[in-house]
This record gives structure tokens, C-alpha cells and sequence, in this order.
């Protein structure tokens, strides 16, 4: 059976579905205003149904997959469906603001774009019962073949109308309100991001170790990060030119923020996918090939960790600005040493059970010219957290300010 066959016996059946009261309640015409890589794949689904499909772009620039207009308003004035797919709330809010008056008293808005769930509930009380947000799970390869996963939250007639649309998109799935599908759109964009960076971490040890990364990618797709590796196989073994960008960095790093500020919850994902030092239009897998921080900003690490090692404050002043200070509790009451008084603590020889002391760097974020790193120090019964601020001034990088917790 040809591919027209499927689309027209599909359709059919999806007819008979929605005829209701002597009614049919399928729309006939779709706006779709965002016509980026999302916007433009979900288009061109929906075009292959047959449905009159317009779309508008914020850029002026589009794919030329299906017809399009230079106004926004155009597009809506005839549309049973107004679909957008605009990359933020902000966005989506002034396409909203814009064409509100044109839209059709009967016209459905549907909110596939990824936002906040304060954004989500604003654009729900303005539009009423005619708002539906449906956030998406999936990137243009989903879209295309009609297999993303989809949140939907609107009231049951709402629902009904789009719903012929949305099932040509994927699997949908309700939720209870806006915000809600808002929330876990970004909550399970925080386990992608999750992934991307226990990516990177694998593959900067593999490289630490020297093994060849065609190696290491084949075992990684046999565990639990199998399948970002198996659909990023060409990001990861650095040939990005040979791929189209599905996902890219900054709309990943834009939702993190957005989830961070939305749970009042610091995310790490959210401050490392933000300073991956790559095209934020890069996809997402370039964000696990980026390589760790380089020596420079190390180098104080380590010669603090030689002072401790040794005893010798010499290895301090290289290791801090001379305007630094130490602070922490020390037996029980708070201590804030400057520099020379941090120094006068050690005597130029290892501690008796140096041997049996350790430490190890346990993370460094670099955001420009300032870093903030972590530090576990085993000095024989006893266990320090060290963090550090660190600024790059005069050519290098030297520790501005330590703060430590002591574990007895």
C-alpha cells in the first residue's frame, strides 16, 4: 500500500472518530506560528494529512514546507487551530499578545512550546477553555515520524477538537492543568540534561585513560546510556558536520534555568550546559564532548594541595591572592584568616601522618573569568569540604577566597 493509501485510510478513520451529534469537530485549517526546527517538522506532518496548513515565523525565515505568511495575523484569522511553537514564554506571549483580536471566537490556541509553569497558567487564564498547552517529548526525528510523546492539559471540548491533531503528532497523555504539563515537559528535560553530562563525564575519563573513542561509545550503547548514544553517534565521535542540530544546547540550557527557577532548586545541569564553551546551537550531544577545564585553572588547586602535602607556605602564596581569606568554624566558634595568618599554621615540614592523608578535586565549574571549585581533604581522623572562588587576574588563575566545613 503507498504511503498516500495509509495517510487517506488513516484519516478516514480518524473521521468517523470525531463526528459527533452530526457535527464533525476536526479542524480544517492550522496556523502554525514558529517555524523553527520543531515548528517546521510539526508542519510538515500536519500538511501530510492534508489539513490547510499556514505558517508564520517570527525570523522571516522559513523552510518552505508548507505555505506561509509575512503576518501573523493572517495566519490565525481562518484557523480553526492555532499551533504555536515558539522557543520561550516570552515568545509565546507576544505572538499571543499580537494576534489575540484576529483570532476566531471559536479558534483553539495549542501551546506545544516549552515554557514555565507560571508562563503556562498566564497564557491558561487569558485564553480560557480555548488555551490547550501540550508540551512535547521529542525532537525533530519524533515529530517527523509522529512518535512524540505529548502532555496535554485543556478542557474536555477543547480537548476533543484537537485532539485529531495532536494523535497525528504522537502519543498523547492528559494532565490536569497547564502548569502541571509545563513542570514535567521541564522535569524531563532535567533527565536529558542529566544524561548529556554523566555523558561528558564517561567520556572525559575514557579520554583521561587513553582508550579510543570508537571503543568506548560501543560499550557506553550497551548500558544505561545506550540510546542518547546510539541517536548521537555522530555528534560524539566529532563529525557534527555530518548531522543536523535536533535539540540544541541553548534550548536546553534555557529550560534547566527555567526548571531552576520554577523549583527554587539550584541545578547543576543548569550552570554547566549553560558554560559549555560551544555554539548554543550545537546539539545537545556536542555539550558531552566538550573537554574539561584545562590545566590553568588547576594549577592553584595543586599548589595548595602541595602547601598541605608539604607543609611549606610557600605553596599557599602561589595558590591564593595575597588579599585572600580562609574561613570556616574552628573549635566552634567562626575563624577568618588572612592570608599571612593562614600561612603562619604551617612550619615548612609534612604532617607526622601525612602518609595516610589524601585529597582529591571533586568539581571545578569555570564561568569566564571566575571559578568556584570543591575539594575533600582526608587528614587522618578528620574530613574537610573545601570551596573555592577562584578569578583569572594577570595572565592566570589564583584562589580569591576559601571557605571549608570540618567533619570530625
Amino acid at each position: 500500500m503507498s504511503r498516500m493509501a495509509v495517510v487517506r485510510d488513516l484519516r478516514l478513520s480518524q473521521l468517523s472518530r470525531y463526528i459527533t451529534l452530526g457535527r464533525m469537530t476536526e479542524p480544517r485549517t492550522i496556523a502554525v506560528l514558529g517555524l523553527g526546527r520543531m515548528g517546521a517538522a510539526i508542519a510538515t506532518r500536519l500538511a501530510g494529512y492534508d489539513w490547510d496548513v499556514v505558517g508564520w515565523t517570527r525570523s522571516g525565515r522559513a523552510a518552505g514546507v508548507v505555505e506561509t505568511t509575512g503576518d501573523p495575523n493572517d495566519a490565525v484569522a481562518k484557523a480553526d487551530i492555532t499551533l504555536l511553537a515558539l522557543f520561550d514564554g516570552r515568545a509565546c506571549q507576544q505572538v499571543v499578545d499580537h494576534v489575540r483580536d484576529s483570532l476566531r471566537t471559536d479558534a483553539i490556541v495549542l501551546n506545544t512550546s516549552t515554557i514555565a509553569p507560571a508562563e503556562a497558567s498566564r497564557l491558561a487564564r487569558q485564553l480560557g477553555p480555548s488555551y490547550v498547552h501540550a508540551p512535547v517529548l521529542g525532537s525533530v526525528p519524533a515529530a517527523a515520524a509522529g512518535t512524540l510523546q505529548i502532555l496535554a492539559a485543556a478542557d474536555q471540548d477543547a480537548f476533543d477538537r484537537v485532539r485529531p491533531v495532536l494523535e497525528a503528532l504522537g502519543t498523547v497523555r492528559r494532565v490536569d492543568d497547564a502548569s502541571a504539563a509545563a513542570a514535567l515537559k521541564l522535569v524531563a528535560n532535567s533527565s536529558l540534561a542529566g544524561a548529556v553530562l554523566a555523558l561528558r563525564d564517561s567520556l572525559r575519563q575514557a579520554d583521561a585513560l587513553g582508550l579510543p573513542r570508537a571503543q568506548v561509545l560501543d560499550v557506553l550503547e550497551l548500558g544505561q546510556l545506550g540510546g542518547l548514544v546510539a541517536r548521537k553517534r555522530p555528534f560524539l565521535s566529532g563529525q557534527p558536520a555530518a548531522a543536523t542540530a535536533d535539540f540544541t544546547i541553548g534550548a536546553l540550557a534555557k529550560d534547566m534555568a527555567l526548571l531552576a527557577v520554577a523549583s527554587n532548586t539550584p541545578l547543576r545541569s543548569a550552570a554547566d550546559l549553560a558554560d559549555t564553551p560551544a555554539d548554543p546551537e550545537a546539539d545537545i550531544a556536542v555539550a558531552a564532548t566538550v573537554p574539561a577545564v584545562g590545566d590553568a585553572v588547576l594549577e592553584p588547586l595543586r599548589a595548595y594541595i602541595r602547601g598541605h602535602a608539604t607543609g611549606d607556605p610557600t605553596h599557599f602564596r602561589d595558590a591564593f591572592l595575597p588579599t585572600a581569606h580562609i574561613e570556616g568554624m574552628r573549635d566552634g566558634a567562626f575563624a577568618s584568616w588572612r592570608l599571612d595568618d593562614y600561612c603562619a599554621l604551617f612550619h615548612g615540614h609534612p604532617a607526622p601522618n601525612e602518609p595516610i592523608r589524601s585529597r582529591r578535586i571533586d568539581s571545578i565549574d569555570v564561568h569566564g573569568t571566575v571559578a568556584t571549585a570543591t575539594m575533600t581533604l582526608w587528614h587522618g581522623t578528620d574530613t574537610f569540604t573545601d570551596i573555592f572562588l577562584l578569578v583569572y587576574v594577570d595572565n592566570s588563575w589564583r584562589i580569591a577566597n576559601k571557605a571549608y566545613h570540618r567533619h570530625s
